[in-house]
């Protein structure tokens, strides 16, 4: 799936993802991703991502910055 980011909270180390298709925001946390990909995320950056159900709902996981 696409996306973009609208919402990182960095010291807490999560955000929220803007699906392209759909109106829910997903929330994502920096443990779900690879090393060093949460540091270089910015809001309004456009993103793939996998969801995966979480404890709180659907979550995005595999977050990488899109090409």
């Amino acid at each position: 799936m696409t996306g973009t980011v609208v919402k990182i909270v960095d010291d807490r180390g999560f955000g929220f993802i803007k699906p392209d298709e759909g109106d829910k925001e997903l929330f994502f946390h920096a443990r779900s991703l690879a090393e060093g990909v949460f540091d270089e995320l910015r809001e309004n950056d456009k993103v793939t991502f996998e969801i995966e159900e979480g404890p709180k709902g659907p979550a995005a996981v595999d977050v990488e910055k899109a090409e």
